[in-house]
């Protein structure tokens, strides 16, 4: 079995090898199905088939998809970076593990609830719906999704008003260690910059503006030679976007960014990099055909998707070298 479709240093052992998927569609042996690997957070599978490889995104909503895997690599010269936001652009997951916290305990009717850790690797990284969806389960079985919807924004837009007026959570957005000297080396070399994230627009703009005012540079929509996130909730009264199920680990949000907002065609994806820190996300770039850098302080090492990296970083000095060597 040849593991490289995954990653330079997939590693067989860093997966959970399964008899079949869990949607019960293949199983080890049948049909050409060689070998059935899971990442440890059992988020996304990969059917290892005589014909290629594919990859089963599972979904608490109800609506799993299969993707085909393709090869990736970073082919010189680079012309444009894919950017997650949270945690990598920016810190800021604390504060949205903190909102949906303050969402369960209202649902809850518990002042006093808290998360447990063991409970972060599903609280962050994927869609809002799917963090509550889970939290449901575990702590309000008899409570809605869409009650605890409604306690979610109604906390969030709440707390980013606030910050939004300078009040707040001063903790809440702060931008990652050499984020300015890497984006305006980025920029200087005439690299497109797209940022991408699952976070609904009226989440992701205050954490925008707020780490672009940190940084003392211009306006982000100027700088940015595109910026794409999972649009609008959809709610009573209101008109929504699609976003709640076709963000990471789905390959939707990057393929965009880069073929629509960028405006780079496919054969080129060899010239494009993403920067990670979520499993989720790493997934993400995986299945859009893009190179995946990750960078650490999340989740790609708990989630067993390290190995589907080209290369993992401790800082953006090491992936910006990366980027601009010949």
């Amino acid at each position: 079995m040849e593991l490289s479709i995954l990653g330079p240093n997939a590693n067989e052992s860093e997966f959970i090898s399964l008899e079949k998927c869990s949607d019960d569609s293949f199983h080890v042996g049948r049909n050409g199905v060689r070998c059935i690997l899971t990442t440890r957070d059992r988020k996304v599978e990969f059917v290892f088939l005589e014909s290629g490889v594919l990859a089963y995104i599972k979904s608490s909503l109800g609506y799993p998809a299969y993707y085909a895997v393709q090869p990736t690599r970073i082919q010189k010269p680079v012309d444009a970076v894919l950017m997650d936001l949270d945690g990598t652009t920016v810190r800021s997951e604390d504060f949205w593990v903190w909102i949906i916290e303050r969402s369960v305990a209202s649902a809850t009717d518990n002042a006093k609830f808290r998360l447990e850790e063991s409970d972060i690797p599903y609280v962050s990284g994927h869609s809002v719906s799917e963090h509550l969806e889970y939290c449901i389960r575990k702590y309000c079985p008899g409570k809605t999704l869409e009650l605890v919807r409604e306690y979610y924004f109604e906390h969030s837009r709440r707390e980013l008003n606030e910050i939004m007026q300078g009040r707040g959570r001063i903790d809440a957005f702060s931008p990652t260690t050499g984020l300015k000297d890497f984006l305006l080396g980025i920029k200087g070399k005439g690299i497109k910059i797209g940022l991408v994230t699952s976070g609904l627009y009226e989440k992701a703009w205050p954490a925008i503006i707020s780490v672009f005012r940190h940084l003392n540079i211009d306006d982000p929509q100027i700088f940015y030679d595109a910026i794409i996130t999972a649009g609008f909730p959809l709610r009573k009264g209101d008109v929504g976007t699609l976003g709640e199920l076709s963000p990471k680990p789905h390959p939707w949000l990057y393929s965009e960014c880069s073929r629509v907002g960028m405006g780079i065609a496919v054969e080129k994806r060899f010239h494009v990099v993403g920067i990670e820190d979520s499993g989720a996300g790493i997934c993400s770039l995986k299945l859009a055909g893009f190179a995946p850098i990750g960078i650490a302080g999340g989740n790609i090492v708990e989630s067993g998707t390290k190995g589907l990296c080209e290369h993992y970083c401790e800082n953006f000095e090491r992936i910006y070298d990366i980027i601009s060597s010949h």
